[in-house]
């Protein structure tokens, strides 16, 4: 080989030498930090998202976080709020690492119940007994209910527990379940079976296919088709992530093998991601999770058969006078279904229509609600449609102002469409029915009357109003029969005090 080669051969393995260097002290510039974790299988794939949506910006919000001294028992705020203040750790971190796995409950003593959340928590979906969920509803039609709610055999949940704690015990004892998950009054607590089911495993021995690494909650639902019901589990998923001080909107993970029903819309529009446990092909871990009370364990629910005396009010009253018997709580979660929708105006703008006021007739209409549904909805006023011309007919004659009538056929509008009638509605009119949970997401002006059938006399709709610090008026009926003079002479009161 000639100099003249050998010089080219060492320029060039110079050059080779110097570009992989450079190639290296980029990488470590731009990873200072890299690191391998050991207990994830290579195979894993990471499910890191960064698009939560933002907690919007609620006229009606007040702070969360625990104060210095918890809310007295039975209190509004211990209803309706924070009243989850008597921590208990079930799994404490190992180094007080973030990155450690935990399982803790913050626990009511008024509701009797407890938000949880753990950390580094595996779920294994083979072991949830249930059907796949999400499904065509015309697909599963006549399935069974017991079918779609969950059994969770041992180890359908695992977590890292330390050395001394013995390879799958389960991590909560039939005590701890007693005291800080009772059944209560609910015959199939799934959320005391999934924290039952709980075991323990060494670190490193998690088998995830998948790591999701945002806050999720994992919720449960019952009557999944019912409006009232869904807007406890609403309410419950709301209030946990406020009680575990989530930063951003959580996703959601439905642990129940309901079919897709129409209100399913609002799960996604409330909160980041929405999907059912059996959609996953294997087992996933969670950095954190939370794991939502019952919506039979909200206020909402529990107010039907014990006396909850609170009385709605403005936040801005309770920011200037807290008081225990009053509440801004309903309001701060109306605002939070309609920024979801982005229907939240600012409280100084108007939301009722500037060519009269809306006089909001809520129907109930016949639709195929779940697999068991026949389709037709049994009505609570025999004469609803006699009692609607009745009201179009009285409005298109009254001269003192315009009245505009609605009709409020909510089962065929979408859930956006919904709200925004109630909160354009100066009053509000409807038999016992489902759709006047929507009260919750009435501005505080707005008037209410329900005509109560002697069938159904309930206190539903008469309780939301006062928690909401609603005016409301009540027709009963003796029967199922309303005579429309009666309505009118009610309504039109109703407007004179309204000033048309």
């Amino acid at each position: 080989m000639s100099r003249r080669q050998r010089a080219l051969l060492l320029r060039t393995f110079l050059f080779l030498f110097s570009l992989n260097a450079l190639s290296f002290a980029l990488y470590f510039l731009l990873n200072p930090h890299p690191t391998l974790t050991l207990d994830k299988p290579l195979h894993t794939k990471t499910l890191t998202q960064k698009s939560l949506k933002p907690w919007p910006s609620l006229p009606s919000f007040l702070p969360w976080a625990p104060p210095l001294a918890p809310p007295p028992p039975r209190s509004c705020e211990s209803y309706f709020g924070n009243g989850f203040s008597d921590r208990v750790d079930v799994l404490r971190p190992g180094s007080g690492s973030e990155t450690d796995p935990f399982l803790r409950c913050f626990h009511s003593r008024t509701l009797r119940s407890s938000v949880c959340e753990a950390g580094r928590i595996q779920m294994d979906p083979a072991r949830i007994r249930m059907s796949a969920g999400g499904e065509r509803l015309e697909s599963v039609i006549g399935r069974g209910e017991e079918e779609e709610m969950p059994r969770f055999e041992e180890g359908a949940f695992e977590i890292e527990a330390a050395p001394d704690v013995e390879r799958g015990a389960a991590v909560a004892d039939e005590g701890f379940l007693d005291r800080y998950l009772p059944e209560g009054q609910v015959q199939d607590h799934t959320m005391r079976a999934l924290v039952g089911s709980v075991r323990s495993v060494r670190r490193g021995e998690l088998r995830c296919s998948k790591w999701v690494e945002e806050p999720t909650l994992l919720v449960t639902r019952f009557e999944y088709a019912n409006v009232f019901h869904t807007v406890t589990d609403w309410y419950s998923a709301y209030v946990s992530s406020r009680v575990t001080n989530l930063p951003a909107r959580p996703h959601l993970v439905f642990v129940d093998g309901h079919c897709k029903a129409q209100l399913e819309e609002t799960w996604e529009a409330l909160f980041s991601s929405v999907r059912y446990a059996k959609n996953f092909s294997g087992p996933v871990c969670f950095r954190h999770a939370i794991l939502s009370p019952l919506g039979y364990e909200t206020a909402l629910f529990k107010g039907l058969s014990e006396t909850i005396s609170c009385q709605g009010t403005t936040a801005k009253i309770l920011r200037e006078n807290p008081d225990n018997e009053k509440t801004a709580r309903l309001s701060e979660f109306g605002e939070m279904l309609k920024a979801a929708f982005d229907l939240l105006v600012d409280e100084n703008l108007p939301t009722k229509p500037s060519t009269g006021p809306n006089v909001l007739f809520v129907r109930r209409e016949d639709y195929l609600a779940h697999p068991r549904h026949s389709g037709r909805v049994e009505s609570r006023l025999s004469n609803e449609q006699e009692i609607f011309d009745a009201i179009k007919n009285w409005a298109a004659n009254h001269t003192k102002c315009k009245i505009n009538v609605v009709n409020g056929l909510f089962a065929h509008m979408p859930m956006k469409e919904q709200l925004r009638a109630i909160q354009e509605a100066s009053v509000v009119i409807g038999a016992h029915g489902a759709g006047l949970t929507h009260l919750v997401a009435a501005t505080p002006d707005t008037i209410v009357l329900e005509i109560i059938s002697s069938f159904y006399r309930r206190p539903h709709f008469s309780l939301i109003s006062q928690w909401k610090g609603l005016e409301y008026h009540a027709i009963n009926l003796a029967g199922s029969y309303a005579r429309p003079p009666m309505v009118i002479d009610e309504l039109s009161s109703i407007m004179r005090s309204l000033k048309c």
